[in-house]
């Protein structure tokens, strides 16, 4: 059976106090529980650590060697206690965050100036994949993800939702014409994603309720590459507003069917597996992308 620190730390009182009662109020321990303690410590090493008379406890030999690496463990748990509270006050340390790379580009990438200002003992590595990586084999923190959640081993965080819209160049309107009712879509390029058959359901109202089926005309995995493509003129596209806000904004990208568009969200979580404590830096991450996204 291995000492436990509870023991080192009697050990440590009655040394320092000179006394087991003095010890015990000192822990807020009671006289007996202190002696206990030290009776089990001294089991456990088979060797007297102190010498008992009616008047004072004196170390043995055995108790001086003891008593230096007793205080060095000691020393180094409460060094480690004092480092993690200060982490807590100002967070510090690697901080590793994944994310699909649009949501990278389009949403983390902008907010990292101030995140480092607010924080800048935190060092983030930033990883893409537009697929869902496991955490303990990226060696992941935090990946934050797109649209609704399977894996019940992760714990979520949410940090906002962001609302679905089909959009197209001037250039491809021009040449093509705007659309005026989704049937038209049948007539009309269309740029999908070959990964996530979900998003090929386009959040449009019609005879399949807020939901419309397409079939693309050019597909690709990365909904970076869908909006590329859309910018480039190749066809309409269903994108969601964080990746969006600027091409829509200086008018790059024009949404169609605006009228026909039902008001549906993809959600965004910040996930990392349940056991993991969460460290200052962390939940850092997380309040600060809430607020942001939120």
């Amino acid at each position: 059976m291995k000492t436990t620190i509870d023991e080192l730390q009697a050990f440590r009182a009655v040394v320092d106090s000179g006394s087991i009662t003095a010890a015990a109020q000192q822990l807020g321990q009671t006289v007996s529980g202190v002696s206990r303690a030290l009776a089990r410590l001294e089991d456990k090493l088979q060797t007297t650590l102190l010498r008992r008379t009616t008047r004072r406890l004196a170390l043995t030999e055995e108790g001086q060697a003891f008593l230096v690496h007793a205080r060095a463990i000691l020393g180094s748990i409460d060094a480690a206690e004092e480092e993690m509270a200060a982490r807590r006050q100002q967070p510090a340390g690697l901080l590793r965050v994944n994310a699909a790379v649009p949501f990278m580009l389009h949403a983390v990438v902008p907010l990292v100036p101030e995140f480092q200002q607010r924080y800048p003992q935190i060092v983030l590595e930033l990883n893409t994949d537009d697929l869902n990586v496991d955490l303990l084999e990226q060696r992941t923190d935090i990946a934050i993800r797109i649209g609704a959640l399977r894996d019940s081993s992760l714990h979520a965080r949410p940090l906002g939702s962001s609302r679905l819209r089909v959009l197209a160049s001037p250039a491809y309107l021009a040449a093509h014409g705007a659309p005026r009712r989704v049937e038209d879509l049948a007539r009309h390029r269309l740029i999908g994603n070959s990964q996530v058959p979900a998003l090929n359901q386009w959040p449009l109202r019609g005879t399949h309720g807020d939901h419309w089926p397409v079939v693309p005309a050019i597909a690709a995995s990365s909904g970076e590459t869908m909006r590329q493509l859309a910018l480039a003129g190749q066809g309409l596209v269903c994108l969601a507003d964080f990746m969006t806000g600027a091409d829509r904004a200086g008018g790059a990208l024009v949404q169609v069917l605006a009228r026909q568009t039902a008001d549906v969200r993809q959600s965004i979580n910040a996930v990392y597996y349940r056991n993991t404590a969460v460290s200052g830096r962390i939940a850092s991450f997380l309040d600060f992308m809430a607020g942001r996204l939120g």
